[in-house]
């Protein structure tokens, strides 16, 4: 009689636990958790560098491997052509001409007497100002780590970085620097013959163990393959065995791109045995196209400091597990400012940046196209000649000259300040960018045109107009006629 008067009770105090036991376990885990990112940026690797992007000659299998679990993104570009100034773009979300880092300084490059303006004057790092993806991750709970080249400051522990080995203002390892000890900054030295880019692999691994149960960013900015050119005695042998094709043949740079390979590999597999692979995010790409003289990128013109195909346009896949389709591609136009805004939309930080220039690709892995968009980029500077005409550019004397540049739909159009010169290119029909249809197409051009001097205004952009005084036109084209006969 008493369990019986005291009956509903008893099912109340059971239906209301069960209840708040049910609430608890929904709140407590949330159907899918922040992922960890890992974001690795190589220097100087070019477009075509890789097995998955059509190299005959460079052996990558651990990237060939990745590339079948994620999303190749043929058309990704860097937002500028060499190494700070893409940097810069990549880590603050702004195109060039909002941090007014161009180039690696001087803006003044190459002989004096063959530049016609003076250029605008180059901004070294990001300004302490800038509201960087580290420090943007961090304000979203990320514990972040760096580990190789930084470039865009002192010190990346005053931009965002909770853990840094190895970077600084420093932006290459320095003669003879790719084995221990070791000429750059924050890295203590190995044993003696020790390969930084092992190194380097092996504090982003100790980096996953020490916060795997954390969320954590890693940015892996390898040095390789920046010049010095200088693999692994053992890999240079290997290939030199090998029969290169199409403008790739060099032993020691193959080397240095198999390193590379192996040790994304060790990474890879560090996340798997601890249990993180199901729940992170790997984005795999390059600062700027390739050096030419040492790897073509065909059938792209020119390379790394030009504007031209191959000195923008970069390998890139995206690896994010039951979010984006295992063995999947894009050929939409996507750059690396894209992923500040990317990473900004998943993560939901407490404190956002107000503008980014870059735009959201998660609509791309869910397999929705993205809107039509325009690329801009601006490069008010000089950029002197790596290996004159061997260079792929618009003259011997310079990979980059002042100008800027416009990529909307299928068309390229090139803006030169010294000559008002204009340059039209259909990039499906003409990659290589070698006959200019401007002439052909005075509507488009003029299109494209009023569109990239209205962004110009937009961004405050500024243009180079002032004359030097030291140009000497007949110099000039002796030294242009003399390069052209080597």
């Amino acid at each position: 009689m008493k369990y019986l008067k005291h009956l509903p009770i008893i099912i109340a105090l059971v239906l209301a636990t069960t209840l708040l036991s049910c609430r608890s376990s929904k709140d407590n885990a949330s159907p899918r958790s922040l992922p960890n990112i890992v974001l690795i940026n190589v220097d100087d690797l070019g477009w075509k560098d890789l097995g998955f992007m059509g190299s005959q000659y460079y052996e990558t299998p651990n990237l060939d491997k990745l590339a079948k679990e994620g999303m190749i993104f043929y058309n990704a570009y860097a937002a500028a052509a060499n190494c700070a100034p893409s940097r810069a773009c990549l880590l603050s979300g702004l195109n060039t001409p909002r941090h007014g880092v161009y180039t690696v300084s001087p803006s003044d490059r190459g002989n004096s007497k063959t530049r016609k303006l003076i250029p605008i004057k180059n901004t070294d790092h990001l300004n302490d100002t800038i509201y960087t993806l580290p420090q943007m991750l961090k304000s979203a709970g990320y514990v972040t780590g760096s580990f190789g080249k930084w470039h865009v400051g002192n010190n990346p522990k005053e931009q965002g970085i909770d853990i840094n080995i190895g970077g600084s203002a420093k932006g290459n390892p320095g003669k003879g620097g790719y084995f221990s000890p070791y000429k750059i900054d924050h890295i203590t030295h190995g044993p003696d013959g020790e390969y930084l880019t092992d190194r380097i692999t092996k504090e982003a691994i100790t980096f996953v163990e020490k916060y795997r149960d954390t969320t954590f960013f890693l940015y892996l900015p390898f040095y390789t393959v920046h010049t010095p050119i200088m693999g692994k005695e053992e890999l240079i042998k290997k290939f030199k065995d090998k029969k290169g094709s199409n403008g790739q043949n060099r032993p020691d740079y193959a080397a240095m791109v198999a390193s590379m390979d192996e040790n994304v590999g060790k990474l890879l597999s560090s996340l798997k045995a601890n249990g993180l692979e199901k729940n992170t995010m790997v984005i795999f790409t390059s600062d700027n196209g390739g050096i030419r003289a040492i790897s073509e990128q065909n059938p792209l013109r020119a390379g790394k400091g030009s504007y031209y195909e191959g000195g923008i346009r970069v390998p890139l896949l995206i690896k994010w597990p039951e979010r984006i389709k295992p063995n999947s591609s894009s050929t939409v136009r996507v750059s690396n400012m894209d992923f500040y805004p990317t990473l900004q939309n998943i993560a939901k930080p407490k404190k956002s940046a107000k503008l980014l220039d870059g735009m959201d690709l998660t609509p791309i892995f869910n397999g929705k196209p993205l809107f039509d968009r325009e690329l801009y980029f601006h490069f008010p500077i000089y950029l002197q000649e790596y290996q004159g005409i061997q260079d792929g550019s618009r003259d011997p004397l310079f990979r980059t000259r002042p100008g800027s540049v416009i990529i909307s739909g299928d068309w390229k159009l090139h803006e030169y300040f010294e000559d008002s010169a204009l340059e039209l290119y259909n990039l499906t029909s003409d990659p290589s960018e070698e006959n200019n249809v401007a002439e052909q197409n005075p509507d488009k051009t003029q299109e494209l045109h009023k569109k990239l001097t209205g962004w110009r205004t937009a961004t405050h952009a500024l243009v180079p107009s002032q004359s030097n005084p030291e140009y000497n036109a007949t110099f000039e084209q002796r030294m242009i006629q003399e390069k052209n006969q080597r």
